[in-house]
């Protein structure tokens, strides 16, 4: 082989070579990103689960409040309708 062939052919391996390191380091750049991608994803499920848990502690104590409204209603309606006291004097 000549030198000008052992040039190209070393030319050519050496490209070879660099283009697949540059697609290799590019899956590591994906897999980075990926990793911080599903990060951020387990950190927004975790607050979102959190949310969810506030809400539902939220809608009980509201409806807790509610009955307590209700059984309080029954009671101002029966004091509404009750006959007026004269006052004395």
């Amino acid at each position: 082989m000549s030198l000008t062939k052992q040039h190209r052919a070393m030319a050519r391996l050496i490209g070879v070579a660099l283009v697949a390191s540059l697609g290799l380091s590019a899956c590591a750049t994906y897999d980075d990103d990926f990793a911080r991608i599903n990060s951020r994803l387990d950190s927004l499920d975790t607050r979102v689960q959190g949310a969810a848990q506030s809400a539902e502690s939220a809608n009980q104590s509201a409806q807790q409040a509610n009955q307590r409204l209700d059984a309080l209603e029954g009671r101002v309606q029966q004091i509404e309708s009750a006959p007026r006291r004269v006052p004395r004097g």
